[in-house]
């Protein structure tokens, strides 16, 4: 048996792109894409009329609905591949407005259903600031499922599963960035490495509390650099992997086991906590590697969608 074939046994494997024709050959049961992985996809000779097509029967039309259209063609031809959910995000340049990203969200519900696609495939991204997290939790009510993303510390878990979120996204690959990078030449790697990847803990503390205080918001590991972050991970509820990795996995025969057993939580000592505003921004910046990820990504995400933005206007 594969890694991957291994993996699939303790946790549900996500593919983390927008090129869909990769997917069938590792049959994930769920997709991610972020405006990075659109910008991407569309650049290439496969994607392309998808995008001189969303162009030509919409222009006109305001450039926010024409990003959203793309976003849901694609969303739509990933469903036509894979069983469950797709992930599709709103524009992060609404990351500091509950309001707008309420809207947005909305939107995109509505034309997923134009498109006869049920709302319990679709799974809405948005940043996991304080005011994504209050849309998020106005999201549920209305029984729009939302997956957070961009999460980088403990106390954006905890609020998102007060809010009482479909899924969350902690981010493992780029909290390990921050901290060799802060190391420098101090960084030994091999000290660093599977359970003891910093990226790894994150999620392997988040996972840990909930279980042990019943928060029923799904937990899937992102962000991933290694094979050896993966696999560490094994049986947390979800992992959303890239093309490259899950390749990876598909070529290897070595053993794997569970790491994560949800009928076993660590961490006894964690007492539940609890979050209004105030708190949850002063815990925030008290974590350097969160904020620094945290604003890093909203600005890479928002340079992405204005890219795209330029592709729809040609």
């Amino acid at each position: 048996m594969n890694q991957l074939d291994a993996l699939k046994q303790y946790t549900t494997v996500v593919a983390d792109t927008g090129d869909f024709k990769q997917m069938a050959a590792y049959q994930p049961r769920d997709a991610t894409t972020n405006p990075s992985l659109i910008l991407k996809a569309v650049q290439k000779p496969d994607y392309m009329p998808l995008l001189k097509d969303t162009v030509a029967r919409f222009r006109g039309r305001p450039l926010d609905e024409q990003m959203d259209r793309l976003l849901v063609r694609f969303g739509c031809e990933i469903l036509s591949i894979i069983p469950g959910r797709v992930s599709t995000e709103v524009d992060a340049r609404l990351s500091f407005d509950t309001a707008a990203s309420l809207a947005r969200a909305q939107r995109l519900i509505e034309l997923y259903r134009a498109e006869g696609i049920h709302s319990d495939r679709v799974l809405i991204k948005v940043a996991a600031t304080w005011e994504g997290i209050a849309a998020a939790e106005q999201l549920q009510r209305l029984g729009i499922h939302t997956n957070l993303t961009l999460l980088f510390s403990f106390c954006q878990a905890v609020a998102c599963g007060q809010a009482r979120v479909q899924l969350i996204s902690p981010f493992v690959g780029r909290i390990y960035d921050w901290y060799k990078k802060a190391a420098g030449a101090a960084w030994v790697e091999a000290d660093h490495a599977g359970a003891a990847d910093p990226g790894v803990q994150s999620v392997r503390q988040i996972y840990h509390y909930y279980k042990k205080f019943g928060i029923t918001t799904e937990v899937m590991g992102a962000s991933f650099r290694n094979l050896g972050q993966i696999t560490a991970l094994a049986g947390c509820d979800l992992l959303t992997i890239s093309p490259d990795l899950l390749a990876g996995l598909a070529a290897s025969e070595a053993p794997l086991t569970r790491a994560l057993d949800a009928s076993n939580p660590a961490g006894s000592d964690q007492a539940q906590l609890h979050y209004d505003e105030a708190g949850f921004r002063l815990a925030l910046n008290e974590d350097a590697m969160a904020t620094d990820k945290l604003a890093e990504g909203i600005r890479a995400f928002c340079a992405d969608a204005a890219r795209l933005d330029q592709l729809l206007l040609v």
